[in-house]
């Protein structure tokens, strides 16, 4: 205990225990007072914890995430709730708050927005909250939403957070601040100007809020950016700085700084030279199962309505490893893209789309204004034709090399010898060692890719079938992320959907077929599985914050042409928001593409996953099954299954000509 006669002040810190998380996220930065103890009723306005936990801070802050609401990375959204259940029998639901503003954010009717997760990936959709009413002596409310008006369409939000803007938090009174805004401050010595290091946490320890603070010492210091942000993983001695006006005067929001009078020897009393305690670990290891467990429970309702209940026999035989396997499968499935493609091959003529070649030859007039024609020499020689403007290359050129334009490179899952759809096998010359060579030359082209000078500048996104995954990033890191800037780079793991039986002469369904009793047989979905996830990783909005008004997706096949210069100043000069390269070769073959959207029509295609088309392709599958409890290898000699497959020009089917850019490559 440390007692500081001049300011009247006792404190009261911790010795071995953190103190417990504080429910609150609006803190009162308080006066000394004639007591120890000041009174905390006159000073803390209701709970509206919309920002404890930075994403950055999750190993710091964690232990306070789920009592309060937490800015998403998705464009600042705050979480006020989740909904654990269906209430009664006219599409109302429960909620369980995450927020002590319980009257404006459930009561008030008007938009919120429901975050829901859909085989690992998150998205986020606007909602009509059309009233709600508290349950007296529970943290829970009954809420009512526009269009949920039945029992199973309420059960389709179960899990559900419930999100709110960030910018509709209320305005708080001097003296006040969120937790979110606290967090990150650096921290300054009022009369040295030193600094002393950044705030990581805030916590309620009855007398008074304490500030978890990491000291600027030589041990943390390389973990603080340039800012002095807290980085993700990064740990240093923690201190403990009581949060009242008598040692922390000041506090600039906008400058995100605040400065210190702290007494001797509050600095070096009880800094932990670890990130967290033995308590605080396992508090963070407790709230990541429990919200394991929710994302399990709304996936495996969401398998039942499916009717693939056979899933989860797998449950119960085997170790506690396979099972785990199992349940991070079945969290990590798509269920929404499962759902649709189901959909596609159970309604008849639903699984028509249109494919690129129909597009072009059924608007062959129309496309006729918004045509360029270039040759494959001239790319490659990086020549400028004299029947092509020159001011599309020069539009071009700096949209590059000012970082509006992202790439987008898909690694595909299939052969491209012949351009056919044939999947290509992992350990043949066709598959994995083949893919990275191709990649690798593309990357390496100065001439026909990007400018080495324009890369720094350029995002880019690598999607790659998982057993290629691994490689591709050593590649990158072996190469020096080939002149790109590594914060600016991201690999993703191709989209996946299980691979299905024959429908059952009584049921009429088809069964998920299963690899092993804890793993779904899966393959790769094909091009459009990109559409998907794009929009289901936060990807465009990353973009979206760097400014990026152009996505080009290609996939990485060994007939790479280039001239994405080209492409984005024909585009960009016509007004438009679609550029498909074609020739030849990309017309017989949907899996070799090379497209470049404007991000916001891309936004806008990618939240329609009901517009993708799916069809089935036969396969030979060995599988197992659980024939009279037992579980039996099947390993036919003819095709006994169905693999889905969806082409990335599904969205043609509802794209308008007019918005349609066509750059044809002539030999």
């Amino acid at each position: 205990m440390l007692q500081v006669s001049s300011t009247s002040i006792h404190l009261h810190l911790p010795t071995s225990q953190p103190p417990s998380p504080s429910p609150r996220a609006i803190f009162r930065l308080r006066h000394p007072q004639p007591h120890p103890f000041p009174s905390r009723a006159s000073h803390f306005l209701p709970l509206s914890r919309p920002c404890c936990a930075l994403p950055t801070l999750r190993a710091a802050a964690s232990s306070v995430a789920e009592s309060s609401d937490v800015v998403l990375e998705d464009g600042g959204f705050v979480e006020i709730g989740y909904i654990s259940s269906v209430h009664g029998l006219q599409g109302e639901v429960r909620v369980k708050s995450m927020t002590d503003f319980q009257e404006l954010r459930f009561s008030r009717p008007g938009k919120r927005w429901l975050r829901q997760n859909f085989g690992g990936k998150e998205t986020v959709r606007q909602v009509e909250l059309l009233g709600g009413r508290g349950q007296p002596g529970q943290k829970s409310w009954i809420l009512s939403f526009s269009g949920v008006d039945s029992v199973e369409e309420a059960k389709l939000l179960i899990g559900s957070s419930l999100l709110v803007r960030e910018e509709d938090r209320p305005e708080l009174e001097d003296g006040e601040f969120y937790t979110r805004d606290l967090i990150g401050m650096k921290v300054f010595l009022k009369e040295t100007g030193d600094l002393v290091g950044t705030v990581v946490n805030v916590f309620d320890n009855a007398a008074s809020d304490l500030l978890q603070v990491m000291l600027n010492t030589s041990v943390g210091a390389e973990d603080m950016t340039d800012e002095g942000v807290f980085n993700a993983g990064s740990s240093g001695p923690l201190v403990w700085i009581p949060f009242v006006e008598a040692i922390v005067p000041d506090v600039d929001l906008d400058e995100r700084v605040m400065k210190i009078t702290p007494p001797k020897g509050l600095l070096e009393l009880n800094v932990r030279p670890d990130g967290m305690s033995k308590k605080e670990k396992r508090q963070l290891e407790w709230k990541e199962r429990k919200k394991f467990q929710r994302r399990l429970i709304a996936a495996k309702k969401q398998l039942c309505q499916l009717e693939q209940q056979h899933v989860f026999h797998g449950f119960r035989h085997g170790e506690k490893d396979q099972r785990d396997v199992l349940a991070d499968q079945i969290v990590g499935l798509n269920t929404k893209l499962f759902q649709q493609a189901m959909r596609n091959i159970s309604e008849p003529g639903s699984s028509k789309s249109l494919g690129l070649s129909e597009f072009i030859r059924d608007n062959a007039t129309s496309l006729t204004r918004n045509t360029l024609s270039v040759t494959a020499d001239s790319i490659a020689m990086g020549e400028i034709e004299e029947r092509v403007d020159e001011s599309l290359l020069e539009d071009g050129t700096q949209s590059i090399s000012k970082g509006k334009v992202a790439m987008v490179l898909v690694v595909n899952a299939y052969t491209n010898e012949g351009m056919q759809f044939e999947p290509a096998s992992a350990g043949s010359p066709s598959g994995e060692d083949t893919s990275l060579s191709i990649l690798k030359s593309i990357l390496l082209d100065d001439r026909r890719f990007v400018k080495l000078e324009d890369r720094a500048m350029m995002p880019i996104i690598m999607i790659c079938p998982t057993n290629e995954l691994k490689s591709i990033e050593e590649l990158f890191s072996e190469q020096d992320y080939f002149s790109f800037d590594r914060d600016k780079v991201w690999f993703l793991e191709e989209e996946k959907l299980p691979v299905i039986g024959p429908a059952s002469e009584l049921a009429c369904k088809h069964k998920i077929l299963m690899k092993s009793p804890w793993e779904m047989l899966q393959t790769s979905v094909g091009s459009g599985g990109v559409l998907s996830l794009l929009g289901a990783n936060y990807m465009l909005e990353s973009l979206s914050k760097l400014e990026v008004e152009y996505v080009e997706v290609l996939s990485v096949n060994e007939r790479y042409i280039g001239g994405h210069t080209e492409l984005c100043g024909f585009v960009k000069s016509r007004g438009g928001h679609v550029g498909i390269q074609i020739s030849a070769d990309r017309m017989s073959s949907e899996e070799a593409y090379d497209i470049l959207f404007s991000l916001e029509y891309l936004k806008k295609i990618t939240k329609q996953i009901d517009k993708l088309h799916f069809y089935m392709i036969p396969a030979t599958s060995s599988h197992v099954e659980k024939i009279d409890k037992e579980w039996i290898e099947v390993s036919p000699s003819s095709p006994n299954a169905h693999e889905f497959y969806c082409s990335i020009y599904s969205f043609l089917s509802s794209c308008s000509v007019g918005e349609v850019c066509v750059m044809e490559i002539t030999e």
